[in-house]
This record gives C-alpha cells, structure tokens and sequence, in this order.
C-alpha cells in the first residue's frame, strides 16, 4: 500500500511540475511576446522583461524582436528621369513599434522583410524615375562647381555647355523614398527609422553612353571657354589697334599743327626781314626766284618762257660772260 501511494504521489508531483513549467515563460530585455490561444491573439502584448505567466497547454508565446533590425536590399537596375538606367543598392533600419498588428499581418520577420523588399523597391523606382541621374548621385543640392556659380541669368538660360544644375540632391532623394514607405509599413506595426543608398552603379549597357555623354559635356565647357576666350582676345586686339589709330592720329594732328604754327612763325619772320625797305623786297624777290630756278632747272633743262614773265627777268638781264 505505501508502494502505491508513493508512486501516485511521484505522479502527482510529475504532473505539478509540468503543468507549473507549461504556464511559466520569460521574456528577455530584447524580445516583447504576443500570447495566442488556439491559434489568436488574447490579451495585450507583453513587452516587459521577466518571468511571466500564462494558461497550460491551451496558451502560446509568440516572442518578437523588439531591437533595431536590418533590411538590406538587393541591388536592381532601374532607369533614371533621363532613361538612363542604374543598379541602385539600398539599406534601411527598422523596428516593431506595434507587435499585436505586426504578428495580425506578417507573423514573422521572414514576412516582413519580404513586404519591405516590395514597398522599398517600388518607393525607390518611382523616386528615381522622377528624378535625373545628377540628382541621384550627387549628395547634396548645394555642389555645385564655381565656375557655373558664377553664370550670368543669360549664360544659365542658354544652358549650352554649363553643368546641369541641381535642384533637390542625394539626401532629398532618400528623405522622399523614406517619407513615402514610412507611411504604407506603418500599418505593418513596422516603424522605418532610416533609409540609405548604399551602392549606385551604371548599368553596363548605358556605361558607353553615359561616358559619351560625360565626355561630350566637358568638350561644351571647353568650347565655350575657348570661344569666351577667343572673343576676350579679339576684343584686346580691336581696342589696341584704336588706342594705336587714336595716338598716331593725335599725334600727326599736334605735329601737323606745330609745323603750321612753324610755316607761318617762319612766314612771318620772313615777311619782316624783306618788307623793311624796297631793296630788301627785292632782294627776297631774287632770292626766292634763284630757289625756284634750282628746283626748276637741272641739266639740259628747255624753259619756255614769256618775255614780261617775273622768271625772265632775271634771267634777261644776265650776262653771258
């Protein structure tokens, strides 16, 4: 008889502990649990730590991570505003703010970084395709190159050979993909903390193009100083050859005007010396012919001349010997 009590109270005992191990669970600092009955949830979601308790056998715990997780995409190709297409490489951080709705909808984090596969994959071929490929990988709005920033309004209106500009950048780019898939995972119980483009490559097939295009665009640019500087020389050139005409015509001017200051001080001085006395106006009279008469008169010279002619004179009154 005491054989058979003491094995039915080691059964007794058995059946205690198992049902006390089967209604004792822990939740650790980084995990929250969702208690399921049958298969649905009851009660709120725990997401204290430490020793908890539940119903035996017919009550499950769920644990969910409730730390800071990873979601890291696989690189796609995708084209640009400008049909150019690129590998875009993503990565983002998110956690579990809603456990109840999270294990409603997802059940596990398999599900969820499937879900965010799709959301963030298609938030980011719509923010790329609404965007050119200079807004994609430059990293801010603000990088822009000094020499454009010094562009006249008409120079940025002709828009031939400067730099695109940019409008939005890198950052505002991701700010968009982050604000957009941010709103449709949060009905997930899924809060997305941060999204990054880790990788941005040229597809291989638009690599050429884009090189051409790049190689092109440069060439612009050079053109454009070249010819800048050709017109800066041009217009050197022009004002140095006035400022030359300009001198050389001031200059013939002021020597023009001295040597007709000279002709008539020189005119007048000569009217002075002769006009004192008959005898010196005749003398200027023969002076002055004998001057005519030497740039008249060379070898073999044959003048015709008059016999009242003011030349023959003195001429007639030579004597032959």
């Amino acid at each position: 008889m005491n054989r058979v009590a003491l094995i039915a109270l080691v059964g007794v005992l058995g059946v205690g502990t198992y049902v006390a191990t089967s209604s004792i669970y822990t939740v650790s600092e980084v995990e929250q649990a969702i208690i399921t009955q049958f298969g649905k949830p009851v009660g709120e979601p725990v997401t204290t730590a430490g020793l908890k308790f539940k119903m035996p056998f017919v009550q499950d715990v769920n644990p969910i991570d409730k730390r800071i997780l990873e979601w890291d995409g696989s690189p796609s190709d995708m084209p640009t505003k400008d049909k150019l297409y690129i590998s875009v490489d993503l990565f983002a951080r998110w956690r579990i703010n809603d456990p109840l709705q999270y294990f409603l909808r997802l059940r596990d984090e398999r599900s969820a970084q499937s879900r965010l596969d799709d959301i963030l994959g298609s938030e980011t071929r719509n923010a790329v395709a609404k965007h050119e490929l200079i807004e994609i990988i430059r990293t801010t709005k603000d990088r822009v190159p000094l020499r454009d920033a010094l562009l006249t309004e008409a120079e940025l209106k002709q828009d031939i050979g400067s730099l695109v500009l940019i409008q939005k950048g890198r950052k505002l780019v991701e700010q968009e993909i982050f604000a957009a898939a941010a709103e449709k995972v949060r009905v997930f119980g899924i809060e997305l903390l941060d999204i990054r483009f880790k990788r941005i490559n040229y597809n291989e097939s638009v690599r050429p193009k884009i090189y051409d295009r790049m190689v092109s665009e440069r060439r612009q640019i050079a053109e454009r100083f070249l010819s800048e500087g050709n017109g800066e020389a041009a217009r050197i050139r022009g004002n140095r050859v006035r400022d030359l005409n300009k001198i050389q015509s001031e200059a013939y001017r002021a020597v023009e005007e001295i040597r007709g200051l000279a002709d008539a001080k020189a005119t007048e001085i000569y009217a002075n010396a002769y006009n004192r006395s008959p005898e010196s106006v005749e003398f200027y009279e023969f002076t002055r012919t004998m001057q005519a008469y030497k740039a008249m008169i060379a070898e073999n010279t044959t003048l015709a001349l008059t016999t009242d002619s003011d030349l023959f004179k003195f001429l007639k009154g030579m004597d032959p010997d």
